[in-house]
């Protein structure tokens, strides 16, 4: 007899990582673009659609938990280090996101920083359970 509501242990992790001083809009702002490519780039961590019961179609998101954690400036600048040399899947999110308006916009505020010059605010990273965690190692669970 099996249990579909047992919890599973995922192979893989995604994790978000956020500065432990912004406001809370930030916070909100900063996971949902930091988490928007993922799928994009490894398409295996969506699922199916979903569907109501009046059959009501909705997107698929993601078929395993997103984990968000909180750290200092420095916490973020190491993990970012480790998740690039890693080499896991990564996104960021730079203090100067917060002037831009568009995509565009975006993309050359990054560029415009070497990377051991970005301020960063928010990272993401998926990748095999055990680097994740190292990459993260010092961080603590969003409150």
């Amino acid at each position: 007899m099996t249990d579909d509501n047992a919890p599973v242990r995922f192979d893989t992790k995604i994790a978000v990582l956020l500065r432990d001083d912004l406001e809370t809009w930030q916070r909100l702002n900063v996971t949902a673009f930091l988490v928007s490519g993922l799928g994009t780039q490894v398409p295996e961590v969506i699922g199916e659609p979903y569907a109501d019961a009046d059959d009501t179609p909705y997107l698929p998101m993601f078929r395993q938990p997103v984990m968000v954690f909180a750290g200092s400036k420095e916490i973020l600048t190491g993990a970012h280090a480790k998740a690039v040399s890693r080499g896991v899947t990564l996104s960021v999110f730079t203090s100067d996101l917060f002037a831009t308006g568009h995509d565009e916009a975006n993309r050359a505020a990054v560029r415009a920083v070497r990377r051991d010059g970005m301020d960063l605010v928010g990272l993401a990273v998926h990748g095999p359970r055990n680097a994740v965690d190292k990459i993260l190692k010092g961080a603590s669970m969003h409150p």
